[in-house]
């Protein structure tokens, strides 16, 4: 991995922050808190996202920013001959591929994912091993024995094969699973072959029923075919002399139906001369129903017009009463309305005195906070004045008698002391003034007394103004009240007008004693009127009934006539009962017999057909059992596969574990022997991880805190080395940060020897560090710095003594504005 550059705006302290990053060794060089760690803290954000991060997603964001200020940081990077640019906000994530318009991932965790992928790490591994601080480097000293070996594994890639190892287990566990599912559902062979044999010999005897059966029953299908013409024949005879029977049987009944039907017609015309009598006496009866019906329709109408006056009666009396309590609320209305005008008189008295307590109160405020920024741009000036003051005495004391007098700007020689005395003397008067106005503003940060009295004041009167105009308010509203209430009295009136009107127009004259005497004769009268309607029906149909009547004299003589000549058809008719009988049994012993053999002939079909289907099954079981075995066969060569495979991944992860330690301690021991001047000339790890130190070739019990600290980071620069060596695409960077806080001066010289040397294999080296010291062993440096005027941090490129000179510079001066200050 390979950064070419990162952009920061609003991040952390960074508004905005732009580097370049190059080939060889870089410093970040700056104070404590001047942001140097926070640029190592963006490339991981800009790697993994939140996770990276410190605090919440919200505690990134730039302090003086807006709340809706962008928070961006934009990372371009190499990996594995690709070029990688990263975008990523508090909201949104884009990825691009060398340089590509569209990215290849657009969101906040499908960034992450990809570049964990491409990388092939964690975040906690990756930092781990190629991002180290100084808290970073005893990493592995505060692990267990099995947490070094397993963290060792894991960064190396070692871990791959126990992932590998896993899966094939769990392939393994499947096909042992499939094996014990085969033996467990496969039958016994010994009994599978006696099946076969079993329905081989059900086969034979099938057929040999099937052949017996098919000439049993072409033997009675002969007998049957030689007596069907006879039983046929007498089967026609039989029919005949049924239809005969039948149709002598329908005659005859036509012949009773006649006779019934002459008998009724008879009947009817005797009942039609009876209600010719019977009506002429109902209707001399029923004369006065018409007049009755008539002055019956009159009555209704009367009970009808009677009815609706009481209804209108009775709305007549409600609108009396709404009428009486209408009145009597506009008379409550117009008795309030009185003190109308008095009220908006004193509602425009309250209004002017509120005009004149806003005027009064926005006064004294505007005095107020004229009182509070005339002292506080008083105390500013004396700031300023006190600065330069302090500068010149500064300029005079580190000049000496060569300083030139601020006042004369002649050289003060002698004089010196006196100028100096006299600036302090004004510094000291610039001093107290300030003092002054700071306990002014002290005073003036709570509202004056007589301001709060204007508050209190304005407050009542607006109270009073409101209170009046709730009360005008209401007047209006009982006014509005007033037209409404005159317009409903109005229209009621109107209405009750109306109502005298139709009571008017009703007419009178209505009897109800006389109306319950017509509804019960026209009750008494109406069952004689249905029933002489049904007389007059009868009657009607007198020429219909004597027609009826002769028809059914003619039909009757015709019906005798075909009985008689069927009587003599059946009476010579040939067919013999006992001869039918005879027939229908010899037939039907012959068809019993017949059936018999066909259905022992369908039987043994159907047995052939079972046996030949559990042949068929008994061959298709052997076909199956040989398939099971071979693929039992195929699982159990597939398992021992899978054996050897498994014991082959335990060996190599053994033996690459066991290979793992020497490899370790030798790159550790070259790397520790070139930092001490071959002071130390081996580092070991034994069995347990555990770091051992040989100084003159002598294990070394008992080291020292820097000793330890140069031990911790010459074992994460040797797996480092081995990752770099062993990693599937190259990874060149390390980033170092604040690692030389225990190393003396010529430590700190070999550390940056040997990364120099180490430029093979780490071609990108950043140091973060604080140490201005070791900037002149740079091939560039990026100086970083707190502004206190923006309240952020800057980052800009730096190089040589020169630039040593400007950061010490910046940060005396810085140190003599906060003594100022304070």
């Amino acid at each position: 991995m390979r950064l070419n550059s990162l952009s920061l705006v609003n991040f952390r302290q960074h508004a905005e922050t732009k580097l370049e990053f190059d080939t060889g060794l870089t410093g970040l060089i700056g104070p404590n808190g001047s942001g140097k760690s926070t640029i190592l803290e963006a490339i991981a954000w800009a790697i993994y996202g939140n996770v990276a991060a410190r605090g919440t997603r919200e505690s990134i964001r730039f302090h003086r920013a807006g709340a809706r200020a962008p928070v961006r940081v934009e990372l371009d990077f190499e990996l594995g001959g690709n070029r990688y640019h990263v975008v990523r906000g508090l909201t949104s994530a884009e990825l691009y591929l060398d340089g590509a318009a569209a990215p290849i991932a657009a969101s906040i965790t499908g960034v992450s994912e990809v570049l964990q992928k491409r990388l092939g790490m964690t975040r906690g591994e990756f930092f781990n091993t190629y991002f180290t601080g100084q808290k970073d480097l005893s990493v592995m000293a505060a692990m267990g024995p099995v947490e070094r070996g397993q963290f060792l594994s894991r960064v190396l890639g070692y871990e791959r094969l126990r992932g590998a190892q896993d899966i094939l287990r769990k392939r393994r566990s499947v096909i042992v699973g499939e094996i014990a599912g085969l033996r467990q559902g496969m039958p016994d062979t010994d009994q599978i072959r006696a099946q076969l044999a079993e329905a081989e010999a059900r086969v034979v005897a099938a057929r040999q029923r099937a052949k017996d059966a098919l000439a049993r029953r072409r033997r009675d299908d002969a007998a049957l075919a030689e007596i069907r013409p006879r039983w046929e024949a007498a089967q026609g005879a039989r029919d005949r002399a049924q239809r005969l029977q039948t149709d002598l049987r329908v005659a005859e009944g036509e012949h009773a139906a006649l006779a019934k039907e002459r008998q009724r017609a008879e009947r009817e015309a005797a009942d039609t001369r009876n209600a010719r009598t019977e009506l002429e006496r109902a209707e001399r009866e029923l004369f006065p129903l018409r007049s009755l019906e008539t002055e019956a329709k009159r009555l209704e109408q009367l009970a009808r017009e009677d009815g609706r006056r009481g209804a209108l009666l009775d709305q007549r009396r409600a609108l009396d009463d709404e009428l009486g309590k209408l009145g009597e609320r506009r008379g409550r209305i117009e008795t309030g309305l009185a003190g109308e005008a008095e009220a908006v008189q004193v509602l425009d008295a309250l209004r002017g005195e509120l005009a004149e307590a806003d005027d009064r109160l926005e006064a004294r405020r505007s005095e107020w906070a004229r009182d509070r920024q005339e002292a506080e741009t008083k105390r500013e000036a004396l700031r300023v004045q006190y600065a330069e003051y302090n500068e010149q005495r500064r300029g005079l004391e580190k000049a000496g008698k060569s300083g030139i007098c601020p006042t004369c700007g002649q050289p003060v020689g002698e004089n010196l002391q006196s100028v100096l005395d006299l600036l302090a003397s004004q510094m000291e008067t610039v001093k107290v003034d300030g003092r002054y106005y700071s306990d002014r503003l002290e005073q003036l940060k709570r509202s004056p007394d007589d301001l709060v009295a204007l508050e209190e004041r304005r407050r009542a009167h607006y109270d009073a103004v409101l209170k009046h105009e709730r009360r005008v308010a209401k007047v209006e509203q009982a006014r509005q009240e007033l037209v409404q209430l005159s317009a409903d009295i109005d229209a009621k009136n109107s209405r009750h007008t109306a109502l005298r009107r139709d009571l008017d127009a009703i007419p009178a004259g209505y009897d109800l004693r006389r109306h319950d005497e017509v509804r019960r004769e026209l009750e008494r009268l109406r069952p004689l009127d249905q029933k002489a309607a049904v007389l007059r029906l009868r009657i009607a149909r007198e020429p219909e009934l004597a027609a009826e009547l002769e028809r059914a004299t003619s039909g009757l003589a015709a019906a005798t006539a075909r009985t008689d000549g069927l009587r003599a058809q059946l009476a010579a008719s040939p067919f013999s009962e006992t001869t039918f009988t005879a027939l229908r049994d010899a037939h039907g012993r012959a068809a019993d017999e017949a059936r018999l053999a066909q259905v022992a002939a369908a039987a043994a079909e159907s047995d052939e057909t079972n046996a030949g289907n559990t042949l068929a099954l008994a061959e298709s079981a052997a076909r199956d059992l040989a398939e099971r075995q071979r693929l039992l066969e195929e699982l159990g060569a597939r398992k021992r596969l899978h054996d050897e495979l498994d014991r082959a991944y335990t060996d190599l992860r053994a033996d690459l574990n066991r290979d793992l330690r020497p490899e370790l301690s030798e790159i550790a021991s070259a790397l520790l022997n070139d930092l001490t001047d071959g002071r130390y000339s081996q580092l070991e790890l034994d069995d347990q991880y555990n770091v051992i130190i040989h100084e003159d070739e002598l294990p070394k019990p008992v080291i020292s805190g820097g000793e330890e600290d140069l031990t911790n980071l010459v074992l994460r620069l040797a797996i480092s080395q081995m990752i770099a060596e062993r990693a599937g695409q190259p990874l060149s960077l390390l980033v170092l940060d604040e690692i030389f806080g225990s190393l003396d001066e010529s430590r700190r010289t070999n550390v940056l020897e040997l990364l120099r040397r180490l430029h093979d294999r780490f071609e990108q080296v950043i140091l973060i560090t604080h140490i201005d010291s070791v900037r002149d062993g740079m091939d560039r440096v990026i100086s970083v710095r707190y502004d206190p005027a923006t309240g952020s941090s800057v980052a800009e490129p730096a190089s040589g003594a020169l630039a040593s000179a400007g950061v010490a510079g910046e940060r005396e001066a810085r140190y003599e504005e906060a003594g100022a200050a304070d």
